[in-house]
C-alpha cells in the first residue's frame, strides 16, 4: 500500500504541472487501484484531486477564450466572473485585463502527501486561533462555509499554504507611483530572504530544521540596497510557532545606526513611506488570534495567474541574469500586465477584534487550489473601501531555469493600489529557491548589525 501511497502521488503532482495528458494518467492510476480492491484509497486520492485542482463549473465558458481583452465597453459581459471591486476599476477605464489560457498549477509532492497523512489531526484550541496536532500539508482540506469554524480555518489554510522552505529574492524592486500624473516618485531596491524553520517541506531538513530554540516557524528578512539615504534599512520579523506568542519584529537605520524593536502598532505604519504595511505582507503578516475570521463562500472569478514565459515581454529591460519583468499598465501604470484565468476561490473576511486597528476589515479572494490570497480589499476605520492588493502569480515550470523544483506558484508582481489618495506601490520580483543552506545566519540581529557597518 505505501508504494501505491507513493506512485499515485507522484503521478498526482504531475497532472498539475503538465495538464490533460497527465489527468488521463492519474484517472488510470484511480481505475487500477479500484480493480485492486483497494477502492478506499482511491475515493481519498480522487478527493485530494478535487482539493488541489478543483473542478470549474464555468470552465467551458465562450467568454474565456484566451486573448480576449476586458475593458469598458464588454465589462458588464463577465461581471459574473469578476471581482466587483475589479469591475469597478475596469469600467472607470483604470486597467483592462487580457484572458489567457486555463493552466494547471502543481503541488509539491511532500506538500500533498502530508496533507493526505494527516488529514483530520489538526484541531483548533478552545483559545481563539490557536491550532494543535498540525504536522505539515493543509490544515483543513474540504471547507465548507456552514461550518462555523470554516473562517478561522481558512486563515490557517492561508499561513500553512506551500511555499518553498529556503527563498531568496536578489531581484526586489519597489516602485511609488502617482495613480493621476503617472509620474514615478522613488525606486527602492531590496534583497528578501524567508526561511521556514518549522513544517518543512521543499528543503532537507525535513520536517523541520534541528536547532530552534526560539520555537519558530519562519522568518522573513529584507535589506534596502538603494536608493542611498536608506541604504542598509532592513527589516526582520519572526514568526512563531505558537500564534499567541508576541510578534517579534526589529528594524535597522543606517541614519542611527542600531536596531530597534519594531512596536505592535507600528506594523500597520506605511512601510519606508509606501502604500503598503508590514502587516500586509505575504497576505497578512500578523497573529490569526488578532483577528475574527469568517468564511464568506465560495465562487469562481478571473485571476492574474499565468505562465511567465509565455507572456508577451519583449518591451521589458533585460536582467543580468535574463529575467524580463512582468510589465506595469493602466492608471499610473499600477496595474501588473499578465493575463487572467478563471480559477475557483474563497472569499475570507478578517475583522480587528482591537477596535483601535486602523482598518476595520479584509476581504480576501483566496484561489482555492493554491490558498494563496490573490486579491486583497483592505477598508479604512470607517468601513470605507481603501486599498486594493494584485498578486499576480506565475507557473514555477514556467518561470527561471533554477525554479523548476519549486512546484508551486511564484509571486512575479504585487501592486498595493491606495484608491482614496489614487496612489499605487508597485513591486517587482524575481526570487529564487535558494541555492545553499540559509540555516540561521541572515535572520538575526547580529547580522542586521554586521550588514549595517
Amino acid at each position: 500500500m505505501d508504494k501505491q501511497l507513493a506512485d499515485a502521488i507522484d503521478s498526482r503532482n504531475e497532472i498539475f504541472g503538465r495538464g490533460p495528458i497527465r489527468r488521463l494518467v492519474f484517472c488510470l492510476t484511480l481505475i487500477l487501484l479500484f480493480v485492486s480492491g483497494d477502492r478506499a484509497f482511491a475515493q481519498e486520492a480522487q478527493d485530494m484531486s478535487a482539493e488541489f485542482s478543483p473542478t470549474l463549473g464555468n470552465g467551458d465558458s465562450p467568454l474565456l477564450t484566451p486573448g480576449t481583452i476586458i475593458g469598458p465597453n464588454n465589462v458588464d459581459d463577465y461581471k459574473h466572473l469578476l471581482d466587483q471591486v475589479l469591475v469597478e476599476r475596469v469600467r472607470v477605464g483604470d486597467l483592462q485585463l487580457t484572458l489567457g489560457p486555463e493552466l494547471d498549477f502543481p503541488v509539491h509532492p511532500r506538500y500533498l502527501q502530508a496533507t493526505e497523512r494527516y488529514a483530520g489531526e489538526p484541531e483548533l484550541d478552545s483559545a481563539p486561533g490557536e491550532l494543535t496536532g498540525y504536522k505539515g500539508g493543509r490544515p483543513f482540506p474540504g471547507l465548507s462555509a456552514s461550518d462555523p469554524q470554516s473562517g478561522v480555518k481558512a486563515a490557517w489554510n492561508m499561513r500553512y499554504a506551500y511555499s518553498p522552505d529556503e527563498i531568496e529574492t536578489a531581484h526586489f524592486i519597489w516602485r511609488y507611483r502617482n495613480m493621476v500624473s503617472g509620474k514615478l516618485e522613488r525606486t527602492l531596491n531590496m534583497y528578501g530572504a524567508i526561511l521556514r524553520y518549522a513544517y518543512r517541506h521543499s528543503h532537507d531538513p525535513v520536517p523541520e530544521l534541528e536547532n530552534n530554540p526560539a520555537q519558530l516557524f519562519s522568518a522573513l528578512y529584507l535589506r534596502v540596497s538603494s536608493p542611498q539615504d536608506i541604504r542598509n534599512t532592513q527589516l526582520l520579523i519572526h514568526r512563531a510557532l505558537q500564534d499567541r506568542a508576541p510578534e517579534q519584529a526589529w528594524l535597522y537605520l543606517n541614519t542611527q545606526r542600531r536596531v530597534k524593536r519594531i512596536a505592535t502598532g507600528q506594523k500597520t505604519d506605511a512601510f519606508l513611506g509606501s502604500d503598503i504595511m508590514i502587516e500586509d505582507f505575504l497576505g497578512y503578516n500578523g497573529r490569526i488570534v488578532d483577528m475574527e475570521w469568517t468564511l464568506l463562500g465560495s465562487d469562481e472569478l478571473l485571476l492574474p495567474m499565468y505562465a511567465h514565459s509565455q507572456l508577451d515581454l519583449d518591451d521589458q529591460e533585460v536582467s543580468e541574469a535574463g529575467f524580463r519583468d512582468v510589465a506595469f499598465a493602466g492608471a499610473g501604470a499600477c496595474f501588473p500586465e499578465v493575463t487572467w484565468q478563471l480559477r475557483k476561490v474563497f472569499h475570507l473576511q478578517a475583522v480587528p477584534r482591537d477596535k483601535r486597528h486602523p482598518l476595520s476589515k479584509r476581504h480576501y479572494i483566496i484561489d482555492a487550489a493554491t490558498f494563496s490570497p490573490v486579491l486583497t480589499h483592505i477598508y479604512d476605520r470607517g468601513g470605507e473601501l481603501w486599498k486594493l492588493g494584485i498578486v499576480a502569480l506565475s507557473h514555477s515550470g514556467y518561470h527561471t531555469p533554477g525554479n523548476e523544483e519549486w512546484r508551486g506558484v511564484i509571486t512575479d508582481a504585487v501592486t498595493m493600489v491606495d484608491l482614496q489618495a489614487r496612489h499605487c506601490t508597485t513591486l517587482s520580483i524575481n526570487s529564487r529557491l535558494a541555492t545553499e543552506p540559509m540555516g540561521h545566519k541572515t535572520f538575526n540581529t547580529s547580522y542586521m548589525r554586521q550588514m549595517g557597518r
